[in-house]
């Protein structure tokens, strides 16, 4: 799991997305590792890889390094995008391995971004079911048939892989976005990160007496939890 710095968002749209995907596609040919599952959430990312002919600390240098060069070139931005260290654990069997891979495609659903796993256009649950891109997914229908997987990612669970401890917020980040666009003329980090900073901190101000948490305040804006508590 990578996340972004300061918990900010680090896909702002779709293209931002698709060029993250594009990105895995890329670094695969050249890293050689295998890829089972993503989910990409708005303000970080769930990688099920299976490392081969780099080391896992080279092959997220090696993805953070090209998508943050284009996510900086395309918001003029400058600067770290990523906390500087993911978090990993090592998978051991294949049980395990199937859990994995069905928290990752269900990470939307407890996240309250969509209602189904298939609703979700970025995560690589539709991948198993029809055109393949980035994922590897002959290992898992080895492993059990396509059938068995619907079922499996679909059956409710209290599965609980490196549990990220994600607050549940009030507003979904759409309908936050929404609010900080009507009251701030802006809804991306960069475009708040322009303004002045008087303008600024009476939008903090804003954001929070609509109910806003200072979290999601902090994952929105890019600015430190510190800073969104004191104004």
């Amino acid at each position: 799991m990578l996340r972004g710095i300061n918990q900010q968002q680090i896909f702002e749209d779709d293209e931002d997305n698709e060029k993250y995907l594009e990105v895995l596609g890329e670094c695969k040919k050249v890293s050689g590792y295998k890829l089972y599952a993503y989910s990409l959430m708005g303000n970080h990312i769930h990688l099920l890889i299976k490392a081969e002919d780099e080391g896992i600390e080279q092959i997220f240098k090696r993805i953070g390094a090209r998508y943050v060069y284009w996510y900086n070139w395309k918001y003029r931005r400058s600067g770290h995008l990523f906390q500087d260290r993911f978090k990993s654990e090592p998978v051991g069997d294949d049980q395990y391995f199937l859990t994995v891979l069905r928290y990752i495609h269900q990470n939307p659903i407890k996240a309250n971004l969509c209602s189904s796993i298939e609703e979700y256009k970025w995560s690589s649950y539709n991948e198993y079911l029809g055109e393949c891109k980035n994922v590897d997914t002959e290992f898992v229908l080895e492993m059990i048939s396509l059938d068995e997987f619907i079922r499996f990612n679909n059956a409710y669970n209290s599965d609980n892989c490196l549990e990220n401890n994600a607050r549940r917020f009030g507003y979904s980040d759409s309908e936050a976005k929404e609010i900080m666009r009507k009251l701030c003329d802006c809804d991306t980090v960069v475009a708040f990160q322009s303004l002045s900073l008087h303008d600024r901190n009476n939008c903090i101000k804003k954001l929070k007496e609509e109910g806003i948490s200072i979290r999601q305040i902090s994952r929105l804006t890019g600015v430190s939890k510190g800073i969104v508590e004191r104004k």
